[in-house]
């Protein structure tokens, strides 16, 4: 039990990497605040020990505010709410790079703001971002405002990090390559030809394989356990090779 006597909430949590982490975590003790803009996804919570369920719009500063009031203090957050665009920089508008940068990064610093007075007066708190291998790490084709906003959001982590590292926050990011969740199956039925896309998808792992969301969750339970607590301001990459 890595995680007793934990508080956590999760965003995003209604299913892929957000879903498989609260069920980890909430199997290693903690009790989880599962939360979703989509009520309707976290009914999959119904009677798993350990985790309480909320609407939560990340986009709403003053919802967030609000409910985070509401909360005790948070031993972790996990930011994992996101969304990802198609096209070069030809492709994107004005209104795609706006609402990426809202939901990527502005979202994870209105529940940061939100979390941090708690975890200070604690003096201790795990702060963990879904960001990407597709960022400043590296670039992939047709994911101009999905690797500049994820960029964002490790310089993010590490502005986090440094200022609250002498007063027992840790802020770390992690950096899936590309996991076979409900939104990439999204993504990949609206081409015309979906089993294409898929394999291009599968031809950038070097293993051969899509991660699945199950195999992400770990590392997520490792940066929210005290068994990491020498590590802040990282970017924990589990992307099958593709920065090898």
């Amino acid at each position: 039990m890595r995680l007793k006597g934990k508080t956590v909430l999760v965003t995003a949590a209604g299913q892929g990497i957000g879903h498989a982490s609260v069920l980890a975590m909430a199997a290693e003790g903690a009790q989880v605040w599962a939360t979703d803009v989509n009520e309707k996804l976290l009914e999959r919570y119904a009677g798993v020990a350990n985790v309480r369920t909320a609407k939560l719009d990340v986009l709403d500063k003053e919802a967030i505010g609000a409910f985070f009031k509401s909360l005790p203090a948070l031993d972790v957050l996990f930011n994992c709410a996101g969304v990802v665009h198609n096209g070069t920089a030809l492709d994107a508008t004005d209104k795609d790079l706006e609402f990426a940068f809202n939901l990527n990064v502005r979202a994870q610093f209105w529940t940061i703001q939100a979390a941090l007075p708690g975890m200070l007066a604690a003096g201790s708190g795990s702060i963990i971002n879904m960001a990407s291998v597709c960022s400043s790490m590296k670039g992939l084709p047709n994911r101009f405002v999905y690797g500049t906003t994820k960029a964002a959001v490790l310089g993010l982590t590490k502005s986090v990090a440094a200022d609250f590292v002498a007063r027992g926050i840790r802020c770390n990011a992690v950096c899936p390559g590309t996991v076979d969740t409900p939104s990439l199956g999204e993504r990949i039925n609206a081409n015309e030809d979906p089993d294409a896309a898929r394999k291009a998808f599968i031809a950038r792992q070097p293993m051969g394989r899509l991660a699945q969301a199950e195999e992400i969750a770990p590392v997520v339970v490792f940066l929210a356990s005290d068994e990491s607590v020498f590590a802040t301001g990282q970017a924990f990459t589990v992307d099958g090779g593709i920065t090898i």
